[in-house]
């Protein structure tokens, strides 16, 4: 149960970049997330620089969608 709840939470609280690429892949987003650890692990956290580089353009493309949403708008 706590650990549910702690699942819950990281993954509310979290960018959801292995969520986007999982969708966009047709890949389950848990895999994704494993795949991401053991390569963290294995290089020593890199990829972790790709992974906020990947939050910081959804962020970014959220913010550009939401302000124009149409054609029209300037």
């Amino acid at each position: 149960m706590y650990m549910k709840r702690l699942q819950y939470f990281i993954e509310s609280q979290a960018f959801g970049v292995c969520t986007m690429l999982g969708e966009k892949l047709g890949f389950a987003s848990s895999s994704i997330r494993l795949t991401f650890i053991y390569v963290s692990f294995l290089t020593m956290g890199s990829p972790v620089i790709l992974y906020l580089m990947l939050a910081f353009w959804m962020n970014v493309s959220k913010h550009l969608r939401r302000e124009r949403s149409t054609v029209w708008d300037l």
